[in-house]
């Protein structure tokens, strides 16, 4: 027996409560619209290691997986310090320094500088397989 001009969002003795279930929508989209934007935010070290191709990609990501299940913050500036840092490539140039002396070594025969009694031919001898070689100019 309520009065008929009672304002829209109070509910009527016998239906439903349209405030209540636009409320419910509206706070579902918006803890998964939070929920959202806390995992982009979370992978945000991991996808900018990624995107730029980083040698330490798997480190970041572990370390924002340690950051995501103890919550220790700590982890997750690490990972994203560590995305944005450059490390520079030293084994590509070691790699190359080591194939160059290994073709210097193959190159040069003990029997060049000395007199052949000394040395003893060379024989085939079947050995460890070589690493393929890589050209590196």
């Amino acid at each position: 027996m309520a009065p008929h001009h009672l304002p829209f969002y109070l509910a009527p003795g016998s239906g439903t409560d349209t405030l209540m279930v636009v409320m419910g929508i509206f706070l579902i989209g918006t803890i998964l619209w939070v929920g959202t934007l806390y995992w982009k935010l979370h992978s945000l070290p991991e996808r900018m290691a990624h995107k730029s191709q980083k040698l330490q990609f798997e480190f970041v990501a572990v370390l924002g997986l340690i950051s995501l299940f103890t919550h220790i913050h700590a982890f997750w500036i690490a990972g994203l310090l560590l995305a944005m840092i450059d490390i520079p490539d030293f084994g590509t140039p070691m790699r190359s320094i080591a194939d160059s002396v290994e073709k210097i070594a193959d190159a040069t025969s003990p029997t060049d500088g000395g007199d052949a009694a000394a040395a003893p031919p060379p024989t085939e001898q079947p050995g460890p397989a070589k690493e393929k070689e890589h050209s590196h100019v």
